[in-house]
């Protein structure tokens, strides 16, 4: 039996996430409430119940939108998702669920955004790819692994005194986070995203905050998950080029994962190309593929919402040259259908 989730009923479905392997942060009920309060989006939860035993979920968002078109996502504003089951039945009978909501909604199309394919009939993106390293629990193994020239950069800002901070709020993370969002010609999500999820999360969702001489240099939103470490968010000041703030910021990150038990750093996505994707091959890190894989229902093919589309290259160019205050003004509104 498929059912919508209720308050009620998200302890049995975080707990089914965590007992399946393929089960991630971005499968967890909380990204319900984040998406319906940061961002009003109407969200369709489903999960199949037998014998009172959740045996399958699929998290689910749609978003509508006269600029970006109309999608259902699993899940949106998130790099993994789609459908965990414990067996066919249940995946399918969730799947069958997701297609017809998709075409009782009209969207262009339906994203199932998986680590592992799971509808090879359906076409992918061939766009994106993640970053997953193991971390061995000596902190000094994991810096002597990080390959020579990236493992001078993080000498480098431990050389230049910097020192992470845990904060306990998202202020100085908001201001060095939109200040390198702007800088890349992309809308940013609003403080109260961040707000949010550090309300939802509770300790799962950490901030770590870079300073020099008690100033802010960088600072990163972190995601917990089982053993792995998520660095989700980040972003630098202009001080950070010259102080290798974000280089000392990640380390501080893997080191502190470390201490804490992690066993997986996870760097997250990345599109083939971009200056992230080459940055993160240079801490040793090897791409994985991810499979975006899209159900065409009224779209005649994947559209192309990113950044690499030559479209949106005079957008960025503009966006790039806003003063701050104005691009965290006007980005919230934009950046909410960007999922």
């Amino acid at each position: 039996m498929i059912k919508l989730l209720e308050p009620s009923q998200t302890e049995r479905w975080d707990k089914f996430v965590l007992a399946t392997s393929r089960g991630s942060f971005f499968h967890l009920a909380g990204w319900q409430q984040v998406i319906n309060q940061a961002f009003g989006h109407p969200t369709y939860y489903y999960y199949c119940e037998r014998d009172g035993q959740i045996t399958g979920i699929l998290p689910l968002t749609h978003i509508k939108s006269p600029l970006f078109g109309n999608t259902l996502v699993s899940n949106a504003f998130c790099v993994y998702g789609g459908i965990l089951a414990s067996d066919d039945q249940s995946f399918n009978a969730l799947k069958t669920q997701a297609q017809q909501l998709a075409r009782d909604l009209r969207v262009d199309c339906l994203e199932m955004r998986n680590r592992v394919q799971a509808h090879p009939e359906w076409p992918h993106k061939e766009l994106y790819v993640t970053f997953r390293k193991e971390l061995d629990p000596d902190v000094e193994k994991n810096l002597n692994a990080i390959p020579r020239k990236q493992r001078a950069m993080v000498r480098a800002g431990i050389k230049a005194g910097l020192v992470s901070i845990i904060d306990d709020n998202v202020d100085r993370f908001y201001a060095a986070y939109s200040e390198s969002v702007r800088n890349l010609g992309t809308p940013v999500f609003s403080k109260n995203y961040f707000r949010i999820l550090k309300e939802v999360f509770g300790n799962r969702c950490e901030v770590l905050t870079v300073e020099h001489e008690g100033r802010l240099i960088a600072s990163v939103m972190n995601f917990y998950f089982k053993d792995e470490v998520l660095p989700y968010y980040g972003g630098g000041v202009e001080a950070a080029r010259d102080l290798k703030g974000n280089d000392f910021m990640y380390w501080e990150v893997m080191r502190r994962a470390v201490e804490r038990g992690c066993k997986i750093f996870d760097y997250g996505r990345s599109k083939i190309g971009t200056g992230s994707f080459r940055f993160k091959k240079h801490w040793g890190f090897e791409p994985e593929p991810l499979f975006y894989e899209v159900d065409l229902v009224t779209a005649k093919q994947i559209p192309e919402i990113n950044p690499l589309n030559p479209k949106y290259q005079l957008f960025i160019a503009a966006w790039k040259k806003l003063p701050l205050p104005v691009s965290q003004w006007i980005g919230p509104w934009l950046a909410k259908d960007l999922g």
